[in-house]
Parts: structure tokens; sequence; C-alpha cells
């Protein structure tokens, strides 16, 4: 029996088009599983690469990386790259870089989507106190620089509604324009030492929080 293409491999992993919240939901069930979320930063950081490659990158099994994969190519988040192997055993892929944007309201209230939602915003900021915690644990006399212009912030103020708002919007403006300069940035300068920078902005209603 002749080997089959890369492309032929993955028919069975075709994303559909998401056009109801029950798709939106997959989404969110694929993009918010830990090791699922660890593969798109590492193609999103370190470029496309072969399912040996991420195995070997988080001692994962081959079989386990092929397996979140597919999930993630159902949902449209990653592709094949059959263009970059060196024959038919390699099994190459890239992140598509697809913008995700969601809220719980997106979802009837008591509906599963919406439990499904709920339980998302939960694991991402599991994943941003993961992201966190393991900085302050890795700094070393070494960071020094990179210790003094990372940036902390926090306030305590009554607000309207309406301000919330305003600020989330200013925040993501902020934050998407600071992106894009870093992205720019890179490509006219290749050679300036650079490290992977996760740049967190939350604003939410908040009471005094007890230790």
């Amino acid at each position: 029996m002749p080997r089959r293409s890369a492309a032929e491999r993955h028919l069975d992993s075709l994303p559909r088009p998401a056009d109801d919240t029950s798709q939106l939901a997959d989404l969110l069930v694929a993009y918010h599983h830990p090791i699922r979320r660890w593969l798109c930063e590492l193609l999103s950081l370190e470029g496309p690469a072969n399912v040996g490659r991420l195995a070997a990158r988080t001692d994962l099994a081959v079989g386990s990386v092929s397996h979140h994969l597919k999930a993630l190519h159902r949902q449209g988040l990653v592709e094949p790259a059959p263009d970059l192997a060196r024959d038919t055993r390699e099994s190459w892929w890239r992140l598509c870089g697809r913008q995700l944007t969601w809220s719980v309201d997106d979802f009837e209230e008591g509906s599963l989507g919406r439990r499904v939602a709920e339980a998302a915003e939960v694991e991402n900021l599991r994943h941003q106190v993961r992201a966190v915690r393991a900085w302050l644990e890795q700094q070393s006399d070494a960071d020094r620089a990179w210790r003094l212009a990372a940036e902390s912030v926090d306030t305590l103020t009554y607000a309207t509604v309406d301000q919330l708002d305003e600020l989330g919007d200013l925040l993501t403006r902020t934050v998407t324009a600071w992106h894009a300069a870093c992205v720019a940035d890179q490509a006219a300068h290749p050679d300036v030492v650079r490290r992977p920078v996760r740049a967190i902005a939350r604003a939410f209603p908040s009471a005094p929080v007890r230790p």
C-alpha cells in the first residue's frame, strides 16, 4: 500500500466553518486545554515544527502530540505544513494565527456552551498565573535588566460601568498596538536581543481581597 501524503493523513481533522455557539464552544475546549495552548505558543514563538520536534520539546509522546494537533486543526488553530517536510514520513505543523475573541455572554445562561465558556475563563486565568509564577521562580541576577523593564501595576477605586468599559478598550488598543510595533521592529532589526514577553491586562470589578 503506498504511503499517504501529509495532506491526506490530515483530512479527518480538516477545520469546519464556525457558524454557531456550539462550534465556538468546541473552539474554546480545544484552545484552553493546557497542553494544546502550550503547543500553540511554541509554534507561535519558535515557528513551524514537526511532531517529533514538538514531542522532544515537550517530553510528550509523539502520539499524544499528534492527537492534540489534530484537535487544534479541527478548530482552524493550526494547519499542516507539508511544504517543510523532507519526505512523507514527516508531519509538519504551523500556527494559523487565528484571532480568538469571546465572552461568556456569547452563550445563553444555563447552556452547555455557557459552562464551557466559564470553565475556559478559569483555565485562562490559571494559564496566566502559571506564566507569572514561572517568571518569578526562574529569574536570576543575569535577568536584572529584564526584571527592571518588567512592570506590574494595579489599582482599586470606584468606577462606573462605562468607565470600566472605556478602560478595557484602552488596554486592548494599547496592548494590540504594542504587539504590532514589536513584530514590525523584529522584522526591521532581526539581530537585536529579544525574549518572549507576555503582556497581561485585566480590569474587572473586585471587592477587597481577603488574605
